[in-house]
């Protein structure tokens, strides 16, 4: 049996998406900037997608910047309006989980002389808004939060640090790769300025995202070529993906309170199996526990889709070998990442030791997750984990604690 549980990475395309944009490779080939009759049908059907896409997020279809995907968007967001509010102030916030698109785009703005302030995260890795509120200051153009966290799921309280934005006049741009097509998104009450969004988060194409700009934002380009999407992203449209991102939105949205519950009790499945059944394993994700009035309300900031585990006595990546031996897919964090030898920087920042970043894996899930395949995790990770800790140099905590004594430079948090 095969399971793939690394949706946070990519989604496999809808079929009815697939058959949809078959079309726009055979028939509806021509490029939206030609002004003949090929040329018109093709933006014809571009604009009918920007029009739809805007609708799901309550903004404008002049508003919407097609873009290859995430990392551009977000890239093109705080480089773009950076050096086009540099005259106004050099100061940007954003928090310390990030995805590495927007990290390393602070970092290459600190190269160029401007000063980042990256926010710390509560044990839930969320960003406490008071905090963001005195950290703002004279000088601050953008504050740049995710909405949904990659490698844990955390929602961050976006309406809330979106007021706080705009009540202090800073632009607010969120990273909603992982929320766009999974959560109800309002860029209007949520006082959103900038989003970014990719499909193939969503069971849309790959090399398609797209970017909200508030009307009346100007961006400085980060590419240069012709004018397209109103000057800030040259390049042909590439339109069977933005079809195709059209197609994957409608039909997300139209199954938005489906998918979610049924996610739901997928993640429940999964925690509840996992931490049953294999001792010294640790939810990093947001507390299950956390009930209000005998309600479970984790859910309102934590996306159940991603669910991310810790293994005590053993390291992750051997763990996901030896799952993806047995035809289990999952990931030790994000997928742009995965080169690095480095514990993830999200569960750092949450408070945990390298060692625990090191043993925890991240199980995300999708409408197309079937109950058969969780139970099929559940049945074949306890062996893994056994076989592992029992070659592990590590065989309890104390053993543990005492090699961290002795190597605490390396492990220092």
């Amino acid at each position: 049996m095969k399971v793939y549980l690394d949706n946070a990475a990519t989604t496999r395309m809808d079929p009815d998406v697939v058959s949809f944009i078959r079309p726009f490779f055979e028939d509806v080939f021509g490029n939206p900037a030609s002004i003949h009759c090929y040329g018109r049908e093709a933006m014809k059907h571009v604009e009918e997608a920007r029009s739809n896409l805007a609708n799901c997020i309550n903004a404008s279809e002049n508003e919407i910047v097609f873009t290859s995907g995430g990392t551009e968007s977000d890239n093109l967001a705080i480089l773009g309006i950076a050096r086009s509010l540099k005259h106004k102030g050099k100061h940007i916030i954003t928090s310390k989980i990030e995805h590495p698109a927007v990290l390393e785009a602070c970092k290459q703005l600190e190269k160029e002389g401007y000063n980042v302030t990256y926010l710390p995260v509560s044990r839930d890795g969320v960003v406490n808004v008071d905090r963001l509120n005195e950290t703002i200051r004279k000088e601050t153009i953008l504050v740049s939060i995710m909405h949904v966290n990659n490698e844990t799921g955390s929602i961050q309280p976006i309406e809330e640090i979106g007021k706080v934005c705009r009540d202090n006049d800073v632009l607010f741009h969120t990273d909603a790769v992982q929320s766009f097509g999974k959560l109800n998104i309002d860029v209007k009450r949520m006082n959103i300025d900038l989003l970014s969004a990719s499909a193939h988060k969503f069971h849309g194409p790959k090399g398609i995202g797209m970017l909200y700009v508030r009307d009346g934002l100007y961006l400085h380009p980060i590419m240069y070529g012709g004018h397209h999407e109103m000057g800030l992203r040259p390049g042909t449209l590439n339109v069977p993906g933005i079809l195709g991102m059209m197609k994957a939105a409608e039909i997300a949205y139209k199954e938005l309170d489906k998918t979610h519950a049924h996610i739901k009790r997928l993640s429940k499945k999964v925690v509840d199996g996992i931490l049953g059944s294999i001792p010294e394993s640790y939810l990093n994700s947001p507390s299950p526990t956390d009930v209000d009035e005998g309600r479970d309300n984790r859910y309102t900031r934590w996306y159940p889709g991603v669910v991310n585990i810790r293994f005590s006595f053993i390291e992750g990546e051997s763990l996901m070998l030896l799952l993806d031996k047995e035809g289990i897919a999952c990931s030790t964090g994000s997928a742009c990442a995965s080169g690095s030898l480095e514990p993830s920087h999200v569960l750092l920042a949450m408070g945990l030791r390298p060692e625990q970043a090191h043993g925890s894996l991240r199980f995300s899930m999708s409408r197309f997750t079937s109950i058969d395949e969780i139970d099929y995790l559940l049945e074949k990770l306890p062996a893994c984990v056994e076989r592992l800790r029992k070659i592990s140099p590590f065989k309890n905590a104390e053993a543990l604690d005492r090699f961290i004594r002795k190597h605490h430079q390396r492990y220092k948090t």
